[in-house]
């Protein structure tokens, strides 16, 4: 019952933080180290129920996934200028990389309070820097972004492979770098998040498929279905927050929470 409520209120966090830069890996990891929930079956966990919550945006998307879909299956990218399929691909392939060779790394090393800690520090300093950069904004809409820009914004990506980083911040502090608004810079990392969280998730499950026991299974269904509901709520509020609340304010908020748990740790 212990794992049951520790699977509940995990989602709920999970829900709740990952659509905002402050790293939903992270705080999950927090989380899950004050809950004593960790081991591998833990860091399983953590990221099926990141699949239920990225669903959300799945569901807030769909016609504009169908529509990729369908230029796919039609070889139609004529529109280079358009966002459509490959600049998803083209975003998500630096990190797909970069988890294939060092995955095992990740997981032994960085998947501790302490690394999550250096992470939501270094993460914060990422987004003052993309806020305050000033750099000119050529790309305002979503639709502008270029195959340049996306396979850049892919490249700061690999970052949120480090817990703590946040994928969402940075991605959008990236964004931001080479020239994109805050806004299209938030819608397009909703909506790689959809194929990479899931991409993510199946590697995983695979790797990990000896821990899909019927006990487990039980947990990851309550995490899955707790952060999907929650997202399902939040997203909508938390997709205008993240595209109007000026980034610093993000950053103060994972300093903050590091010495809190800094102070703890010790």
């Amino acid at each position: 019952m212990n794992d049951i409520i520790s699977a509940i209120i995990l989602g709920i966090i999970e829900g709740l933080t990952e659509f905002l830069p402050v790293s939903s890996t992270g705080h999950l990891i927090l989380a899950g180290h004050l809950l004593g929930f960790e081991g591998d079956a833990a860091t399983t966990f953590k990221i099926v129920i990141q699949l239920g919550a990225v669903l959300a945006v799945f569901v807030l998307y769909w016609k504009r996934y169908l529509d990729m879909l369908k230029g796919l299956l039609a070889f139609n990218f004529s529109a280079a200028r358009k966002l459509n399929a490959i600049h998803l691909i083209i975003a998500m392939v630096p990190a797909l990389i970069v988890y294939l060779i060092f995955k095992d790394v990740i997981k032994q090393e960085l998947f501790g309070p302490a690394p999550v800690l250096i992470g939501l520090i270094l993460g914060g300093i990422l987004l003052i820097i993309g806020a305050r950069a000033n750099r000119k904004v050529t790309t305002e809409h979503t639709d502008d972004i270029t195959y340049k820009q996306a396979f850049g914004i892919g490249l700061f990506q690999c970052l949120a492979l480090w817990p703590g980083f946040s994928r969402s911040g940075s991605t959008i502090a990236g964004g931001m770098l080479l020239g994109t608004s805050q806004r299209a810079a938030a819608d397009f990392t909703f909506m790689i998040s959809v194929p990479v969280m899931l991409g993510a998730t199946i590697l995983d499950m695979y790797d990990n498929r000896e821990l899909l026991t019927s006990s487990n299974l039980m947990l990851f269904l309550v995490g899955f279905i707790t952060a999907f509901i929650v997202a399902m709520i939040a997203v909508v509020t938390f997709l205008n927050l993240i595209k109007r609340l000026k980034l610093e304010w993000f950053a103060i908020y994972r300093f903050v929470l590091a010495a809190v748990f800094y102070i703890f740790l010790m």
